[in-house]
């Protein structure tokens, strides 16, 4: 899948990238799988929740079936289509008995190929489901549940995967795309294989244009406010915000600040953090 660059006739063009879709086969979603997006623009009740959201695109929602709940049907690949609302591809599916759903698109997943789900142990082939006490250690593994039955919350966009590290007790160790190793229960269904379109990370936007048409507003550099708008506001030209660390426009620790409960009930099945950010010295 190769990533394109346009040639340099304006300043948006000479920074822009796009992947070329050379994997999708149609541009025709099936219908009955279609629902309205609704636009809320980063608003709750009203107000503002999220800020720098709004004005996107109008889109229609692909209803993704991440439960994988037919069990031992065989479903063939009909299409590999694009998503306006997800980073990866996804893959229309036909199941034996005529019904068809949605999944992600995993590397290597083309039209034609058969894929199935099931509880109990089966072939770990690409696109295979099941729970995870039957999946071999250092397999590579999307689409992760954290509770049985609830859906797939993990590992879900371009480029993902997560390793299988292993199974003891009620629990199964994964090794996340960040690094972490967690305890999940292995009655969890996780999918073989890796999500596709990997060079997704390597996208440039290029210019404000696109990213408006995303649905990101402006955002503006505290340090270039003035100080009753943000702490790190005011002063001539360009310095150092003048504080020991960032702070956000209400006054409060940004930057880097962990925002994970302390008492969690689920940090107990946390084995591993991820890997600090901060750089080394």
């Amino acid at each position: 899948m190769p990533i394109k660059h346009y040639k340099p006739t304006t300043p948006g063009r000479r920074h822009a990238s796009v992947i070329v879709n050379s994997e999708v086969t149609t541009a025709r979603p099936q219908k009955s799988l279609l629902t309205i997006k609704k636009n809320h623009a980063g608003r709750s009740h009203g107000k503002i929740s999220v800020r720098h959201r709004g004005g996107e695109e109008k889109r229609y929602l692909r209803l993704i079936d991440f439960k994988r709940d037919k069990w031992d049907m065989p479903a063939k690949v009909l299409t590999l289509e694009y998503d306006p609302n997800r980073t990866s591809y996804i893959a229309l599916l036909e199941y034996s008995d005529g019904e068809k759903r949605y999944m992600l698109a995993l590397e290597e997943l083309h039209v034609d190929m058969t894929v199935a789900s099931s509880q109990q142990k089966t072939e770990q082939k690409l696109g295979y489901a099941m729970p995870l006490e039957f999946i071999l250690p250092g397999t590579e593994i999307n689409c992760i549940e954290l509770l049985p039955g609830r859906g797939a919350s993990l590992a879900r966009s371009a480029g993902a995967s997560a390793t299988m590290m292993g199974c003891e007790g009620k629990h199964a160790q994964v090794k996340m795309p960040s690094g972490e190793i967690r305890l999940i229960p292995k009655e969890c269904l996780a999918t073989i294989g890796k999500i596709g379109k990997s060079e997704h990370k390597l996208m440039r936007i290029g210019k404000a244009g696109r990213a408006r048409h995303m649905g990101l507003r402006p955002e503006v550099r505290g340090s270039a406010m003035n100080p009753v708008d943000h702490p790190h506001g005011g002063g001539e030209g360009n310095q150092s915000i003048g504080m020991k660390y960032p702070k956000t426009p209400w006054g409060k620790h940004a930057s880097g600040v962990r925002t994970r409960k302390a008492k969690k009930r689920s940090s107990k099945l946390i084995l591993k953090r991820r890997p600090s950010r901060k750089k080394k010295k």
